[in-house]
Parts: C-alpha cells; structure tokens; sequence
C-alpha cells in the first residue's frame, strides 16, 4: 500500500459506492467483531445519517463515520478503523485529522464527543480530545467520553 496513491472519499449513504459499502462493512467486523472479540450490532440507524469518510486504493485501507450535531450541537467521529496491514504507517492520524476538519467546516459550532477505547486515550489526546467522563464499559470493552478542544484541535492542525 502506498499512502501517497491514496485516493479520499466523502459521501453520503445515499451516495456511497456499493463495493466500497462492502468492504467498508467487512472491514468493521474483522475488527470491531472478531479482532476485538465483541460481538454486537455494528449497523445502527446513524449510518444512514452520516458521511463517510475513507481512504482506499484497489482497497478500502481506513474509515470513520461523521455524526452532524444533533439537538444539543454534539457532533462526532465514530467507527473509526484502519486495516492491519495500515496501522503505524500514519494513515489513521491523517484519516482523524482530515475528518476533523471537514466536521469544522460543517458545523464550527458543535460540540465533538467521541467514545473511545481507553487504550486510545493518548492517541486521542494528540488532537485535543480531553476525558470528560471516567471509564465505562461499551460491548464489554472499557471506553472514555471525550470532547475535543477545537481551539487547540485548530492550532495544531491548521487548515490550509
């Protein structure tokens, strides 16, 4: 995989190629399902709702999902993956990056709360997520509330 070949798409569920829908969808239950050995609904109605933000070549290598603020202005990025053969290759921190930015440019004003795995949490930190809620358990699997700090999020990531 050549992180330069990568080719960045945005799109709507009713827009999303079909192929891509696929792999996208295997991709999450490698991971989220077998990989982490939890079994639980990985298709919500927020699907439908969200943008889709991944990057691939002849393959899907990373995605996440962007939720548009909801009522109380709480956005957020979710379902946030990468294939194995992607990790530690940089393709993950510029996935959240990018995604974080086009989230800006939609709704400046929202609040963006993830739910991350602990062990994620000084990864997360490097953006300017911040806990804000101490451990729970989701699917059996120990997770943190975080927000981000937008303005430190901003100067560290300017957009161009």
């Amino acid at each position: 995989m050549n992180k330069d070949k990568l080719n960045w798409i945005l799109t709507d569920f009713d827009n999303i190629n079909r192929r891509d829908w696929y792999e996208i969808l295997k991709l999450r239950q490698s991971i989220f399902v077998l990989e982490q050995f939890c079994p639980y609904e990985d298709l919500d109605e927020k699907d439908l709702t969200s943008f889709h933000y991944y990057a691939k070549t002849d393959r899907v290598w990373a995605y996440l999902r962007i939720i548009m603020p909801d009522t109380n202005d709480i956005s957020s990025i979710g379902r946030i993956i990468s294939h194995a053969d992607a990790r530690g290759k940089g393709i993950g921190a510029e996935l959240i990056s990018s995604a974080l930015k086009i989230l800006h440019q939609k709704a400046p004003e929202s609040i963006c709360r993830i739910g991350a795995q602990c062990y994620l949490e000084r990864f997360y930190n490097k953006f300017g997520f911040k806990k804000i809620k101490s451990l729970y358990l989701e699917d059996g699997i120990p997770h943190y509330k975080m927000d981000l700090d937008w303005q430190f999020f901003k100067e560290k990531f300017p957009t161009t």
